[in-house]
């Protein structure tokens, strides 16, 4: 049994690297401080590559665990507005008035700059369309290639930063239209929130467990809208604070509804941990409710301590708690927080202890969403577990490319043998590989399927009419024998590749190759 090979990680790290050190400078750089700009932009790059090298998939198939990335782009969007308000001050200080500016203005910018990609890509469709009408379509496929996507998006998205770096007062009319607006929307909010918390003493808690698996979520996106609402509503200095009655008691339930909705999210994640044991998204759920909690707290603080005038407090603490999150942010997006590692030892532990059979194990979780430690211990479990029960559910977990959850519903169970085609001419498929034909991933329900048996009958080719795939037959340590698709990847088949296949020239051919081996393993790709 193998595991899938490691990913190449040093074009992650260079394009990412690279790309949000270009967008954090279109933000920071200002004239007569590029210096200082441009350093800070190439260390947030150099953190959000590293952030992205450690957090590749473990192998091809394995499922990487995006929240670190999250994390690492939130500390860096809230150093942004922070560094701007040193850069331009000079001093440690920071007045809440400057940062909130920047952060606004940063965050209107970014959205304002999407929208001008959004128009710029459909003036480019709308031109390839109408070259095409004359049978001109060279820009219509220009603009479905990968590269020229990632070229036109770049372009137009550093376009537009650096148009709207000298555009500040429009800037500052946008701010005050979204932030005018989201007040607006604060009563509404604060409404329902309080209907919620009313109603909670009659219905109780147990109707939120069996309406939804997505309680902590749902919880947690209330608490933020109240968050952003409350801020938009009080404003950055005393003199935006709202007069209209409404709003300001809008303001007031708001920030006495976040604490509450924290904690009942917090009840909802430990009801989970305690069922179905730690895995990286309940870790990272805990991780998010506690920050929630973190601002209930301080919001409810300051709104029993000076109710109405709870403005001036919620600024104060708003620009700790920022700096206290982006800290904890940078940390989470580092490898010394293992959610991956906790969670792969709590759950064998339930699995040696009895608190889960190995049946109702899951084994695809394991191998696919709890990064290399998950997958170690899969492939540990299929080799050396005395458990046979145990060696399957891991084997079969380990021979999987894609796990189950993503597969396609509905597959059929047995192939049509019309659209058949087995090479050489009366070769006899075994009965692993042929049950194995109709997955996605092999014939699945496309016209033509072609299966090139090799001598020995231990590995196939399929072609498909759309992608090339090589399978092996593979054994556990219980020798069982499974079909699993090889690691080497699946080629894509050319516009002339699939009219050959369309017209039956389908043939197997030995080739000589050059390439280098090292211990008996070949390294790289061939020369020729």
């Amino acid at each position: 049994m193998h595991l899938h090979p490691p990913v190449p990680k040093t074009p992650y790290l260079g394009v990412h690297g690279s790309g949000s050190s270009s967008l954090v400078a279109g933000f920071v750089v200002e004239r007569g401080a590029v210096i200082r700009a441009v350093a800070f932009a190439a260390a947030t790059g150099t953190i959000l590559g590293l952030v992205t090298w450690w957090n590749i998939p473990a192998g091809r198939g394995s499922s990487s665990d995006v929240w670190p990335i999250v994390s690492a782009l939130l500390a860096i969007a809230i150093a942004v507005p922070v560094f701007q308000t040193w850069q331009r001050d000079g001093t440690p200080r920071l007045p809440y008035p400057v940062v909130h500016r920047h952060a606004w203005t940063g965050i209107v910018r970014w959205f304002a700059a999407w929208v001008f990609v959004a128009v710029v890509w459909m003036l480019a469709l709308l031109l390839g369309e109408l070259f095409a009408l004359i049978g001109l379509g060279g820009l219509r496929r220009l603009l479905g290639e990968g590269w020229m996507v990632y070229l036109l998006t770049g372009a137009a998205l550093g376009g537009a930063i650096g148009l709207l770096r000298d555009r500040v007062t429009v800037l500052t009319l946008l701010q005050r239209v979204v932030t005018t607006i989201l007040a607006m929307l604060a009563p509404v909010l604060a409404a329902g929130l309080l209907v919620f918390l009313a109603a909670l003493p009659f219905t109780g808690l147990a109707p939120m467990w069996e309406a939804t698996r997505a309680t902590t979520p749902i919880l947690l996106c209330c608490i933020a809208a109240a968050l952003i609402l409350t801020n938009a509503v009080i404003g950055d200095t005393q003199t935006h604070e709202p007069r209209q009655p409404v709003l300001r008691a809008s303001a007031m339930v708001l920030a006495g509804t976040m604490l509450p909705l924290g904690i009942i999210a917090a009840i909802s994640t430990g009801l989970r941990i305690h069922q179905h044991g730690l895995s990286p998204d309940r870790l990272w759920a805990l991780t998010f409710v506690m920050l929630a909690c973190a601002y209930g707290t301080a919001y409810a603080v300051a709104l029993v301590r000076r109710r109405t005038g709870l403005a001036a407090d919620i600024r104060r603490d708003n620009l700790r708690l920022a700096i206290g999150v982006g800290g904890v942010a940078l940390l989470l997006a580092t490898p010394l927080v293992a959610f991956g590692r906790l969670s792969t030892r709590d759950q064998l532990a339930r699995l040696e202890s009895g608190t889960v059979s190995p049946e109702a194990f899951d084994w695809t979780a394991l191998r696919f969403d709890f990064g290399r430690s998950g997958e170690a211990a899969t492939r540990w479990y299929a080799l050396n577990s005395p458990d046979k029960r145990i060696r399957v559910g891991a084997a079969t977990a380990l021979a999987m490319t894609t796990p189950s959850r993503f597969l396609p519903t509905g597959e059929p169970t047995s192939i049509d043998e019309s659209r058949l085609i087995v090479l050489p001419r009366g070769a006899a498929l075994p009965p692993g590989l042929r049950a194995r034909l109709p997955h996605y991933d092999a014939c699945f329900t496309y016209d033509r399927c072609a299966v090139l048996m090799q001598a020995g009958g231990h590995e196939a080719v399929i072609v498909n009419g759309v992608r090339v795939h090589l399978w092996r037959e593979a054994r556990d340590a219980s020798k069982t024998a499974q079909w699993v698709q090889a690691p080497s990847g699946a080629a894509q088949l050319s516009e002339t590749a699939k009219a050959a296949f369309d017209r039956g020239e389908v043939e197997m051919r030995t080739v000589t190759r050059r390439q280098i081996f090292l211990a008996g393993q070949p390294v790289g790709e061939p020369f020729e």
